[in-house]
């Protein structure tokens, strides 16, 4: 068996807290415009691309580094409304 790799760690807790975010929406237990919802997603994806520094992969680049832009944007809108 092999070993598991620090990348793999941090990939899969980064899925982690995106899948939990996702499932937590769906039971109602978060609303989609919360900072909370943004916060972990935009971790979510962060820590999926650091993961991608150990094995690239283009297209997951890409997905991620657009879900933590938009995922920063909620962030930044909520931090706004709140004023």
């Amino acid at each position: 068996m092999p070993a598991i790799h620090w990348g793999d760690i941090v990939g899969t807790c980064g899925v982690t807290l995106i899948v939990c975010s996702y499932l937590l929406l769906h039971l109602g237990r978060v609303n989609s415009c919360s900072v909370s919802f943004s916060i972990a997603n935009a971790v979510g994806a962060a820590l999926i691309l650091v993961s991608l520094t150990v094995d690239f992969n283009l297209p997951a680049a890409i997905v991620e580094s657009f879900w933590l832009v938009i995922s920063l944007y909620g962030v930044i809108r909520n931090r706004r409304s709140e004023r």
